[in-house]
């Protein structure tokens, strides 16, 4: 049930095999063979949390890989953050030998976007929420990441990785916020 009380559907994928996983990651990095920054390199600054450095990449690649009938002037009413979503992702599937990735769950007061489970312990986890900006209610990208920064801490996305054993001190929140091809990532 959606937060309004109508239906929706929902599925849960999983990769089904090592071939499909490598099927992916193959896909992905067709994507970005044309630009000029390296596939990996909004992972290794993902996973060193340097945020100036996965803002510049993700500007870089919206700018060039994303279209205007991906993102639209208005994105789907109903869930407008889907296609960044997806998009993002697909860039962290290659974390799934070091991370249980999963979207869309409930943990807390909520269902948070992303969460990446560290399959080590001393290992950071990390909860990520996506909006895509309100023109007409919020006046910048600040605002919008501010907003997902304080859903992801009034819901208490971060309980579950608690439960498991991540000490909060170790988890990390990520807003990503989106507008057509503009793209900015807000730590909180």
């Amino acid at each position: 049930m959606s937060d309004f009380g109508e239906w929706k559907e929902e599925y849960q994928l999983e990769l089904t095999n090592f071939e499909v996983k490598m099927m992916f990651r193959s896909l992905i990095r067709k994507w970005f063979a044309g630009t000029s920054c390296g596939y990996n390199d909004f992972i290794k600054a993902f996973l060193s949390d340097d945020v100036r450095a996965m803002n510049a990449y993700m500007n870089k690649i919206a700018m060039h890989t994303f279209s205007y009938f991906d993102t639209g002037k208005n994105p789907s009413e109903e869930e407008p953050e889907r296609f960044y979503h997806g998009f993002v992702l697909g860039l962290m599937v290659e974390l799934t030998d070091r991370y249980v990735l999963t979207s869309n769950r409930e943990s807390g007061f909520g269902r948070y976007d992303v969460m990446l489970e560290p399959g080590k312990s001393g290992m950071d986890g990390m909860v990520i929420e996506f909006k895509v900006q309100e023109t007409g209610r919020e006046k910048n990208l600040q605002d919008t990441a501010k907003e997902a920064l304080e859903q992801i801490e009034q819901r208490r996305y971060e309980e579950l990785l608690v439960e498991k054993g991540v000490p909060r001190e170790r988890i990390r929140r990520y807003g990503f916020v989106f507008c057509g091809k503009k793209v900015l990532i807000a730590r909180g």
